[in-house]
């Protein structure tokens, strides 16, 4: 059943992801992201909905309402409470086809980006992913999506003028998280899956559980290393600045390529961006691959050798000088004000 809105309503879709009914909080920047969208193509109706797939899920919706969705289209069935891309897919094309949303924007997680694929293959329009900017072309009324281009060197801007829905992924922690209201209703749509398990080629035989992920993305303080640091020697010193702190280690790409610490620590155009309260980049030059995923920080503190580095250009307050002898002061300096307790005040 089509819901009750004016015939030329302009649907502008969030696809909500969860995982083990914890909604991932991408989704939330996105409905943000959506209702500017909303007010640019259409402040009288243009109409902001979320798109939410799981089991036993619907407290979810209750939760996207709150972050601007009017309406939140339910898929709850035994099938998708894991995720696998078949039903997954199948499920929200079924609803793309039935509701005909003008913009459809999904998390470049590592699940958005493996559904958003899907499903623009299945109803045959246009993708552009890892976007870091949304806005709507005043001249034509369309979705413009800009993301990064040959390494970061350049920016496009991209325009699917005439497949819908328009469909754009976007990297946790580009967009602002705005805030929710302390209480909201809206309009919840069930629609069936449609397919039965016995459909469904993959299956999940056990979950063999790794080691905690660092979530680099939502952390509040980032001590980040570069080149400057000389050699991997200098990592554990960082991650102490980092632990008095209460913050976690970051690095630049050339650290991850050259094998000293694993990739969920990169931040930058083929890393992570971040929005952390404090960002220090210790012996990073600030090659532009690099602040395009640090630049949303609230404070910047640069600390390198060098006077000329680019990095100085972006960064609230800098420090010229050996990262060797800047660090382990900062560190004496966190300790002393911390007078014994486990984060800064």
């Amino acid at each position: 059943m089509t819901p009750q809105t004016t015939p030329q309503a302009r649907r502008i879709w969030v696809f909500i992801e969860q995982e083990d009914g914890a909604p991932h909080p991408v989704s939330w920047e996105l409905l943000g992201a959506a209702q500017r969208l909303a007010a640019e193509l259409d402040a009288g109706h243009a109409v902001v909905e979320g798109v939410l797939l799981g089991h036993q899920v619907e407290a979810i919706a209750q939760e996207a309402f709150r972050y601007g969705a009017r309406r939140v289209y339910l898929m709850d069935d035994p099938v998708l409470a894991v995720y696998r891309n078949l039903p997954y897919a199948a499920g929200v094309s079924q609803l793309v086809q039935s509701y005909q949303p003008e913009i459809f924007l999904v998390g470049a997680t590592t699940l958005g980006r493996d559904l958003a694929s899907a499903i623009a293959t299945r109803v045959q329009t246009g993708l552009t992913a890892d976007c870091t900017e949304l806005t709507i072309d005043p001249k034509q009324g369309i979705l413009a999506a800009t993301r990064p281009t040959f390494g970061g060197n350049l920016m496009a801007t991209i325009l699917c003028r005439q497949r819908r829905p328009q469909m754009a992924t976007v990297r946790p922690r580009v967009l602002p998280m705005p805030e929710p209201l302390a209480e909201a209703a809206g309009e919840l749509i069930h629609a069936p899956l449609g397919m039965a398990e016995e459909e469904v080629p993959v299956k999940r035989l056990r979950l063999i559980p790794g080691q905690q992920q660092l979530n680099l993305e939502y952390a509040d303080v980032i001590v980040a290393g570069g080149r400057g640091l000389g050699g991997p020697d200098g990592l554990p010193l960082l991650e102490e600045l980092a632990q008095a702190l209460g913050g976690v280690l970051g690095v630049s790409r050339p650290l991850v390529d050259a094998g000293w610490v694993s990739a969920e620590h990169q931040v930058g155009q083929t890393g992570k961006t971040v929005r952390p309260k404090l960002y220090i980049a210790a012996g990073i030059s600030g090659a532009v691959q690099h602040r395009v995923g640090m630049s949303g920080a609230d404070f910047i503190l640069a600390i390198n050798s060098d006077p000329q580095a680019p990095i100085f250009q972006v960064a609230n307050l800098g420090i010229v000088g050996d990262l060797y002898q800047v660090v382990p002061e900062l560190i004496s300096q966190v300790r002393a004000l911390q007078g014994g307790d486990d984060h800064v005040r």
